[in-house]
């Protein structure tokens, strides 16, 4: 399934087969949202890509992908099948791992899921040692915000992943990894640049950015702010974006303030281009938890992340 990646074009074959290949195919066009950037991942043409979809239509006898606005967008057949390709590339995933184990090797592929902070600035170096030490595994790392993160993994579509918000799912099991304490992030030139705090009533006198609802940096907030009275409705809300490196920016160009992640914001600390500040009285501290699915037996190579990350991160 995922060896080297190959044309397997269907003239060659006797009958139109749903086999592991074609799935992978008909996935990664719903991954990309595009046919062109599928078939440029996969070192294939377009029209081969379109040529295994359309075998695969024709084995379920369903549209599977329509094309909306330029984009390569999943029929409800298509979505239903996404998830159990998911599930089978997991299945294949989890066999090569155990029958490399059988033999006392830490070796394959392992998909792991992070929420913005952890994904872009936590998890690669703790990828990077783990690679270092098998160097015979390969990691593909999804990012998405932390209800994504949480839906992939009860999906199976994640073994693992990292998140920063503690689920109620009784199907989870989450562990706490890092602990960190957020920040009132502000531009240089500020009028409050001399301050290294305020008083959290200030926050409603200037124009805040926030992130997506989805996102555990901004759930986080909301329950930190709300136990000492301030709704978000009392935040002078002038822009909702969809990552935090959107709102660093945001913040740069004066669209207003934040509170962050200060690890997101460390090089800008830095070079003074960004000032980070405490909020009187109120604890900004957030974890971040290493998120499992209770009822999924856990693959040797996951097993393997999973003890590294909690000793790196202990």
């Amino acid at each position: 399934m995922y060896g080297t990646d190959v044309d397997r074009s269907p003239s060659h074959q006797k009958e139109t087969k749903m086999d592991l290949w074609r799935l992978k195919i008909f996935r990664r066009v719903i991954e990309h949202n595009s046919f062109s950037k599928a078939a440029e991942s996969l070192n294939l043409s377009q029209p081969t890509v379109s040529s295994h979809i359309k075998d695969l239509e024709r084995h379920f006898d369903v549209t599977l992908i329509d094309r909306l606005n330029k984009k390569a967008v999943p029929t409800k057949a298509g979505e239903l099948l996404y998830y159990y390709a998911g599930r089978l590339a997991t299945l294949y995933d989890e066999t090569e791992a155990a029958m490399s184990d059988f033999h006392g090797k830490i070796k394959g592929r392992l998909v792991i899921g992070g929420s913005t902070i952890p994904a872009g600035y936590i998890l690669p170096k703790i990828i990077g040692g783990f690679m270092q030490t098998y160097p015979e595994v390969h990691i593909s790392l999804i990012v998405g915000d932390t209800q994504k993160i949480i839906a992939d993994i009860l999906s199976n579509a994640l073994e693992i992943g990292v998140v920063g918000a503690k689920s109620h799912d009784q199907r989870l099991v989450q562990k706490e990894l890092i602990n960190e304490e957020m920040r009132v992030v502000i531009p240089e030139g500020h009028k409050w640049a001399g301050k290294t705090s305020i008083d959290i009533k200030a926050l409603t006198s200037e124009p805040f950015i926030i992130r997506e609802a989805g996102s555990g940096t901004w759930i986080s907030i909301q329950k930190k702010l709300a136990a000492q009275g301030l709704g978000s409705k009392d935040l002078n809300i002038v822009a909702e974006l969809g990552s935090t490196e959107a709102v660093i920016q945001g913040i740069k160009s004066h669209i207003g303030i934040s509170i962050l992640s200060p690890v997101a914001v460390a090089e800008d600390l830095s070079a003074g281009t960004l000032k980070a500040l405490k909020i009187d009285g109120v604890n900004l501290e957030r974890q971040f938890y290493l998120t499992r699915y209770k009822n999924r037996s856990e693959s040797p190579l996951g097993k393997a992340f999973r003890e590294f990350i909690e000793k790196q991160t202990r």
